[in-house]
């Protein structure tokens, strides 16, 4: 009984001082681009507000997993799929009934400048650039690499200066994950990035990624593709591994540097929060992340027919719908 007391208490205070505000999203950096077109749409269809807040994938589920009522996010974005230890923040403050709904796709952009040399790199070309410990001649050293052609002598000889997320960005969490988990794991080394001014945080900002490149032609830059293909008078990718960043290679899984987009529903705030099912039903009709629906044309790439299905609302049955 005094589990139930609890639970009705908290639906309780999402239905008495939450019922009045607009739907309230945050999370992705990488994410916010696409979630900002849904809500233009939705707006303009339902007359109802949203609000977005690019927090990154961290510090979205952060805040979405807090507790549920009044002060806590509706709907959070992320680069990247929900963690484990996520899922018990969400479930110790009572977030429980959770509905993740998989949005397509995304490809890690490694950019710099259009008047810049186009580079090809490697995953081990990047992790010996970017890791702030190595394994020199069988000893465990503080990165010594100044350039690019330290790491690889087919490299230009340009310091090693790249702008990338911070700690709380899925994209940095993916990066990581992708690139330099496994590579740091077969060196027997920590993985670590630099913090010597070789890699350069820039915040939740992606936006002033591109502005930097384009400031700085000895610069490189970590975006999601979506960045590089709305900005490309301006920025390039580079290729990885001989495959360019493009939207045919990443769909099509060749592109080695990939992952998936995400958004997550609080489910006890359905029925309170005017249009979250009306968002939700926005996102995920065809007209908008289809094969020919308006995201694509942001750089979104989009989930194959058999993925691309829309969500059932309320069937955690308790738990994260995964």
């Amino acid at each position: 009984m005094q589990k139930a007391l609890i639970l009705g208490a908290a639906v309780l205070a999402v239905a008495t001082s939450a019922s009045a505000r607009d739907l309230r999203i945050v999370g992705s950096s990488t994410v916010f681009p696409f979630a900002s077109a849904v809500i233009e749409q939705f707006a303009n269809k339902t007359g109802m507000a949203a609000t977005i807040e690019s927090t990154g994938s961290g510090g979205g589920m952060k805040l979405f997993c807090a507790g549920v009522g009044e002060g806590t996010p509706d709907i959070t974005n992320a680069s990247r799929r929900v963690k484990d230890k996520e899922i018990k923040l969400c479930a110790d403050n009572g977030v429980t009934n959770v509905t993740e709904v998989k949005i397509g796709f995304d490809g890690i952009s490694i950019m710099s400048s259009v008047d810049a040399e186009a580079l090809d790199l490697t995953k081990e070309d990047l992790f010996n650039a970017l890791n702030a410990t190595l394994v020199v001649n069988g000893e465990k050293v503080a990165n010594p690499n100044k350039t690019w052609s330290d790491v690889n002598p087919a490299l230009p000889n340009v310091a090693i200066k790249v702008m990338g997320p911070p700690p709380s960005s899925g994209t940095r969490d993916a990066f990581e994950e992708i690139v330099m988990e496994k590579l740091a794991e077969h060196a027997g080394v920590a993985l670590e990035l630099r913090e010597d001014g070789a890699y350069i945080e820039a915040g939740e900002n992606d936006n002033l990624i591109v502005e930097k490149l384009a400031q700085d032609k000895s610069l490189l830059g970590i975006a999601g593709f979506s960045f590089l293909d709305q900005n490309s008078d301006q920025v390039q990718g580079a290729k990885i591994a001989g495959v360019e960043p493009t939207f045919d290679n990443i769909a099509a899984g060749d592109y080695p540097i990939s992952r998936s987009l995400w958004f997550y529903v609080k489910n006890d705030h359905r029925g309170v929060i005017k249009g979250i099912d009306e968002y939700v039903f926005e996102f995920t009709n065809e007209n908008t992340w289809g094969p020919d629906g308006y995201l694509i044309d942001l750089g979104l790439i989009n989930l194959p027919d058999s993925e691309r299905q829309a969500p059932v609302l309320g069937s955690a049955n308790g738990k994260f719908a995964m």
